[in-house]
């Protein structure tokens, strides 16, 4: 049984279970964006210090 039939054409209840998340997904995709980029600049970070370090103290 569709949508339609359970509620009407034109019925502004929807259906159980499907809430609109039009604004959490943009923030989910925002946040997820923003802890990879720190992630990556956190692993240059890392990677450059360690090598900095075995540099001077060999």
């Amino acid at each position: 049984m569709s949508d339609i039939e359970r509620h009407g054409q034109g019925s502004p209840v929807p259906a159980p279970g499907e809430e609109d998340y039009g604004r959490l997904g943009a923030r989910r995709t925002r946040r997820m964006r923003i802890v990879a980029w720190v992630t990556i600049a956190a692993l240059i970070l890392i990677g450059g210090g360690s090598t900095v370090l075995s540099l001077l103290f060999g």
